[in-house]
């Protein structure tokens, strides 16, 4: 990936993020807050250096304060308030601050020194607090024309496929679905890491019923 790429990909993070991260979205959902989106989460060493470069030893306003983040440690990610509001709207990013704290989530808003409102991140220990739960599937936006959602199954019609290997028996469903997860990647909608889970059998049927969601929202 290039130093110039940005990587809004959830998956790219690690699991103790990933799950961080969606009970954040959740929790912000439910107070109301459905106009955020994920603008940065794992970022390369390579592109921290070249980001840390700008304003210092090449052209441009300084965007970052430091060579080590936790970007890099796939534990952080950015975020940024959909139009019309500004982007990184200050009354909004103070609530969704808010919010994380409660859930011991480090915000950058926090911070004593260089503030960084849009900035979240957890360590490697975190631990959904007590009387938390992800209610759902939580679609996380990755740009601005999509809002936070909360999908809740019917829990009398619910199939119990939570954590199993998606095994459809039909060469011709595996294929169908390959070329569908394949095409989405072509186009730059999903990470090529998908797709690799896909073929490697390591795809998880509640994973994929995400990414398909993921898929068709981001298409409209």
């Amino acid at each position: 990936m290039s130093v110039t790429t940005t990587c809004r990909d959830l998956v790219e993070l690690l699991p103790v993020a990933q799950t961080a991260c969606r009970l954040l979205f959740q929790e912000c959902y439910r107070e109301g807050i459905k106009d955020i989106f994920i603008t940065e989460t794992y970022r390369s060493q390579a592109r921290q250096n070249y980001l840390y470069a700008q304003g210092r030893t090449r052209p441009g306003k300084i965007v970052t304060w430091t060579l080590k983040s936790n970007h890099t440690s796939r534990l952080a990610w950015d975020i940024a308030v959909a139009p019309p509001k500004p982007l990184y709207d200050v009354d909004i990013l103070t609530k969704v601050g808010a919010i994380a704290r409660k859930l011991g989530i480090t915000w950058g808003g926090d911070w004593v020194r260089r503030i960084d409102r849009p900035y979240f991140e957890v360590k490697r220990n975190w631990k959904m607090p007590r009387g938390y739960k992800l209610e759902g599937q939580v679609i996380v936006p990755s740009n601005s024309k999509l809002k936070v959602q909360l999908i809740v199954k019917d829990k009398k019609q619910e199939v119990k496929v939570a954590n199993t290997i998606w095994n459809p028996g039909s060469p011709a469903m595996r294929t169908e679905t390959e070329n569908f997860i394949a095409k989405a990647v072509k186009d730059g909608i999903i990470q090529a890491s998908h797709l690799k889970d896909l073929q490697s059998g390591t795809m998880t049927t509640d994973r994929l019923i995400g990414l398909y969601i993921t898929i068709q929202e981001r298409r409209k």
